[in-house]
Formats: C-alpha cells, structure tokens, sequence
C-alpha cells in the first residue's frame, strides 16, 4: 500500500504545498489574505490539469471549508461579539471583575482562568472564550498591558480543558463514535481525565511561568488613544428628569457615581455653586461642570444608557444617532485664524452645524470654571467631540478645526445592551446545553443582534474577519488535498510500519508527535477521524489495549496549539489580540513538544516500562 502511494507524485506535491504555506505564513512577506486566496488557487489549478486516477477532488470539494459548520461559526461570533461591543453590554460584568481586580488582582486572574478551565472541561468552550474576551482585554487596560498577553492564555486553557473529559471538545467525541465502531466499545466519560488531568496541569504551568515571556507586546491604536497622557478636559453634565445623578450629595467632597472626575462648579439656575459642595443635593437642570481625562468620560458614557441619552437630549437641537448606528469620539484643534476664535460654543451652534457635540474642552494656559455654552474658543484649544462617525467624518474637509483622525475611536452605544446580552445569553446557553448545534445558536444569534439594532449591516460585515475566513478556507483546501492524494494515509502508514517493532511506547509517542504536527496543518477533526481507525489497527497487531493508543489520538489532536488554524478558539483571539501566524508557532511550538514529552512519561508508565 505504501508503495503504491509513494508512486503518486501528487502526493508529494501535496505535501510540498503544506510546507510552502507555512513558510509564507511564517515569513508574514505576503499578507495573510493574499497567501490563503493563492493557495486555494494553486490548488484548483493542479487538480484541474493534474488530475487523480480516481477520486479527483473537484472544486466543490477544495472548497468546501468555505462552508464549513465551524468557520461559519466563528464568523457568526464575530458579529455577535461586535454587537456586544457597540452595545457595551460587557461593561457591568467588567466593571465588577475590574473593581475586583483591583482589590486582588492575582486572585481575580487566578479565579477567572479557573473558571474557564472547568467550564470549558463540560461544554463547548467557543462561547466561553467569546464571553471572556471582552472582559480580558479591559483587565489588560487596567494592568496597562496590551491584550496580546493574556488572549494566546485564554485560547490554551481552554483546549487544555477540553482533554479532561469526553465532551471536552468536539474532536473526543469523534475519537468515541470510531472507537465504538472498531471495537463495539464505549470510552467512559472520564476516560480522558486520568491522563488528561496531568498533561494539562503541565500545560498550565508552562500558561503561566514560560508563556507570558514568548509573547509579544504589541499595544492596539485604543491602548495608545484612549489611555491618552493624562490630558483634563471640561466636560459639562446635564442633570435631566431621569439621570441617575439626581438626588445623589456628594461624599467627602466627591460624587460616588463619579470616580476620578473632579466637578468644578455646579450651576444652578443663575447660581454658582463652588467646591466644597456641603449639603448640596442634585436636582433637575443642574449643570455639572467636570474635569476629567478623555479615557474617564468615555468610560462614563458607555457605562450607562442614562448619560448617554442625557448628553443627546441636552443642548441644542439636533438629529439623536439610532440605535445600531456607529457612534465616535474624536479630538480636533482650533488652528490661527479661525473664524471660531472668540465665539462661543452655545453661539456657533456646533451641534446644528456638525452634528457632534463638543463633550469637552481642553486648555493649558488656565483653569476654566464656566458653563460649556458661555466658553469661549481659543487658538490651540483641543475639542473633545462625540457624535455619529458619519458626522465625525464630515469634519474632515473642515478648515476652522482640525480633526486629528488617528485620535477618533468609536464608542459603544448602551441603549441595546439589554437586547444584546440577552442574545448573547441565548446563544451560549442554547450551544452548551445542546439545545441547538453551535453553528445554529451562533447564526441565529447574529442576526438577532441585527434586528434589535444592536449594530447595523455595515458593522456586521467589518466584523467578519477576512484573515480568519480565508486562513481557514484555504486549510481546508489543504487537507482536502492530503487526503485525497493520499499523503495523510501515506504518513500514518508509515509511521505504524516503522516503529511498531520498536514496542508499543514508541509508536504511540510518534504517533502523538505526527497527530499533534497534522492537527496544527489540517482541522483537529479529520486527524482524530483519519487517526483513529489506524491506531486502533496498531494496538490489535501489537496485541495491546486499544484504548490506550485511542487516548493518544484524542490528547494528540487537540494539541492544537502552533498555529491559528488549530483550533477555532485559537482564531477568536487572534483578532483581539492582534496576534501573527508566527506569534502562535513562537508561542505554541514549545508546548506541544512539552505535551509530547509527558505524553510518552506517561505512556512509559501506562506500558510498565
């Protein structure tokens, strides 16, 4: 049979083509969409003029992974996730892990990855990373470290997790349905954990002493903006009917639903209220005039609906931003010589004209104790400006104010976040009770986030990564290619023939290296279903247990941790953490050579050897 195989140079084609791939890949020469479009190309055109003598794959069949269940997937949790994020609905859950955080930050972080870990071991951990991206990437703000060293972590703990137990990952229940169907056996559900449990405390100690320093730092353009450089602006609050600071005194000087914004006044009426505010009470049409940093009144919109539909309401007239439509916030400069020098704010009518509102203004020669209307423009003043990204865009073209358009990040909308962490709820509950297919949870819910108006069609399609649908469409291009040709059989043929004579520890250690090497290249399910059978094969020639050798390929096939397209949940971070190819082999390589290592202990110990 090898033999036979070996006579087909398209095989070893197919292999040259799985080697020049991960070499672009890792160069990074070449941008990642143009080396997986060329790839799937390349691949349709040889097996066009380079046909197989039976079962030629056709280009139904190179590309099927464009429509695979698991992309589809990943692409309808983008959007779900986008939503989440216009809407903010994250922020209360984050502000309490945050305020957690900074009473005890090891034991938040300890906590956190705990409960991942354990979850992750009984359900399908795609929500869960999905669920705990958001709230990883605001604690990395409040550490001041960049996402990247804690997204690649979250990926790793959970697949370490879906080892221990039988419905871990998708990939064990493969390996269940082909071992019952070899042997007329059932894998119990904890078989895995025995073994399992040891492979992932070592991967977990690798997470936590060596990981950290193969990452990269790699800062994001909202780390290097919205943290900013500590700059105060003077913002003006309106204290409407329902705005949650009416009837609130202040405690010690200090407004508790105000953390690190100083108030400079209140205005009351014609009267001016000045620090400290002793038995000062809020009340209706009371105007708070604020100091604070960009960062702060970003936070303090976005963490409550009731502030935002103040800000809209207040003021001038002007068109409010429905819900789903992509709001801003940006910084421009008041240049020499324009004709906004010496007006007011109030009398230019910034929101008519622009439809932005000026959130605050920045001045460094002096304090300014005035109402946001009656505050006259000044050369070199620095406006704070929120409104819909249409409107901010429209300023670009504007000569009397120079929009710094590196400075402008959108900003979630907090009046859906209620209809978005409902969604969300759904989806990860439907998915991990099995109510539904993942794939169908994910999609409905995507939708659902477009109809409630949590984000618009255009913001769904900018959270369709591109990267991530053609990396993946074009693996599976690959592996369609291995199997069809016959390299995979090839490799897995050759390996049982060689070093089972050498006894049953050998083989299962080469076998867990070469699954583990594959299942990085191919997806972890077409290893686990291709692997199985054959190793299973193996244990009945040797004479030894099967279970042991099927073992081998469950814990193989999610060693899926050298590239992005191992595992899906690997993909989810990759865009948060703004990882590249490279970064996940720098990072992952080492820990599938420690797995394999304690696997083969472990196997030595199994085999009483």
């Amino acid at each position: 049979m090898i033999e036979g195989f070996a006579e087909s140079w398209q095989m070893w084609a197919a292999m040259a083509f799985v080697a020049v791939a991960i070499v672009f890949y890792i160069w990074e020469k070449f941008a990642i969409e143009v080396v997986s479009a060329s790839i799937v190309a390349v691949i349709l055109v040889f097996f066009q003029f380079f046909p197989l003598a039976q079962d030629n794959p056709d280009a139904g069949a190179i590309l099927a992974g464009f429509a695979n269940p698991a992309l589809l997937t990943i692409m309808a949790l983008l959007v779900v996730g986008q939503g989440i994020f216009q809407t903010g609905a994250m922020d209360g859950p984050t502000q309490l892990l945050l305020a957690s955080y900074d009473r005890r930050p090891l034991l938040t972080m300890i906590a956190i990855f705990l409960f991942v870990f354990v979850v992750s071991a009984f359900i399908n951990n795609t929500p869960v990373v999905v669920m705990f991206i958001p709230i990883l990437v605001a604690i990395a703000g409040r550490m001041g470290a960049s996402p990247s060293k804690i997204m690649i972590p979250l990926s790793f703990v959970c697949i370490l997790a879906g080892m221990t137990t039988l419905i871990g990952s998708s990939t064990n229940l493969l390996v269940s349905d082909s071992y019952s169907a070899f042997t007329g056996e059932q894998l119990a559900f904890f078989a895995p954990s025995r073994y399992g449990l040891v492979l992932a405390f070592v991967g977990i100690l690798y997470v936590t002493f060596i990981l950290p320093r193969l990452l990269p730092d790699r800062a994001t353009m909202e780390r290097e903006i919205a943290g900013g450089d500590g700059k105060q602006f003077i913002a003006q609050l309106e204290i409407t009917r329902d705005h949650p600071l009416r009837g609130q005194a202040p405690v010690a000087g200090m407004f508790p639903d105000l953390p690190d914004i100083t108030v400079r006044m209140i205005q009351r009426g014609e009267h001016a209220i000045l620090p400290p505010f002793d038995e000062v009470k809020l009340r209706t049409g009371d105007l708070l005039i604020v100091a604070a940093t960009r960062k702060t009144l970003s936070d303090l919109l976005t963490s409550r609906a009731e502030f935002l539909r103040g800000l809209l309401q207040s003021g001038s007239s002007g068109d409010e931003p429905s819900p789903g439509e992509r709001l801003g916030l940006s910084e421009s400069v008041i240049p020499p010589g324009s004709r906004l020098i010496g007006r007011t704010v109030e009398q230019i009518g910034f929101r008519h004209l622009t439809g932005c509102v000026v959130l605050g203004v920045q001045r460094r020669s002096r304090m300014i104790r005035k109402k946001m209307g009656e505050i006259r423009i000044e050369s070199g003043d620095v406006l704070l400006l929120f409104g819909k990204a249409e409107s901010l865009r429209g300023l670009r073209n504007e000569r009397d104010l120079l929009l710094m358009a590196w400075a402008t990040t959108d900003l979630p909308d907090p009046r859906r976040a209620n209809y978005a962490l409902a969604i969300f709820g759904g989806v990860v509950i439907a998915a991990a009770t099995n109510l539904m297919p993942i794939v169908h949870a994910s999609i409905l819910g995507a939708v659902g986030m477009i109809a409630a108006g949590c984000l618009n069609s255009r913001q769904a399609a900018r959270a369709v990564d591109m990267r991530v649908y053609l990396l993946v469409g074009s693996a599976f291009a690959l592996g369609t290619a291995l199997q069809s040709t016959g390299a995979a059989d090839y490799l897995a043929g050759l390996v049982v023939s060689t070093f089972s004579p050498f006894g049953p520890v050998a083989l299962v250690s080469v076998l867990f290296i070469l699954i583990a090497a594959l299942t990085n290249v191919l997806s972890n399910n077409a290893t686990a279903i291709l692997f199985t059978p054959i190793a299973i094969g193996a244990a009945n020639q040797m004479g030894e247990d099967p279970t042991m050798f099927a073992l081998t390929v469950l814990f193989a096939a999610n060693t899926s941790f050298a590239t992005p397209i191992g595992y899906q949940t690997n993909l989810l971070v990759m865009g948060p953490g703004h990882y590249r190819f490279a970064d996940y082999i720098r990072a992952g390589s080492p820990l599938v050579l420690l797995m394999w290592a304690v696997f083969t202990a472990i196997a030595w110990f199994h085999f009483g050897m």
